[in-house]
């Protein structure tokens, strides 16, 4: 089966539209909270203000998140290297956790730029 079967196979599944609604669903929840607070702040700038302000929190919130992800990166690693224990299955896992890791690192320093 070529890569666009797959692909439209993988779309169809119950799972995929799962995901894609949960997906959806919190790109909603996020802009409903925006519009919410930028309301309740006034306006952009005291929203802005608001958020300068508890970036303490949000970067616990955040640090919180990583560890719930590292922690079912880690389950799901101990699965899949049960299922799949050849060295090829190994290096793409390796790939997938650096680029991991530069994803956030990136994202963090940009924020950390951001914020002076």
């Amino acid at each position: 089966m070529n890569t666009v079967g797959r692909c439209l196979r993988w779309l169809s599944s119950r799972r995929a539209i799962l995901v894609l609604v949960w997906a959806v669903s919190l790109l909603i929840a996020a802009t409903a909270v925006n519009v919410v607070g930028i309301r309740i702040a006034g306006g952009i700038e005291g929203w802005q203000r608001w958020m300068a302000a508890q970036s303490g929190a949000f970067l616990a919130w955040r640090l919180l998140l990583y560890a719930a992800t590292a922690w079912g990166w880690l389950w799901m690693r101990r699965r899949l290297r049960a299922r799949e224990p050849e060295r090829a299955a190994g290096q793409r896992l390796l790939r997938a956790e650096v680029a991991a890791i530069v994803a956030v690192i990136v994202l963090e320093a940009s924020l950390l730029t951001q914020a002076r």
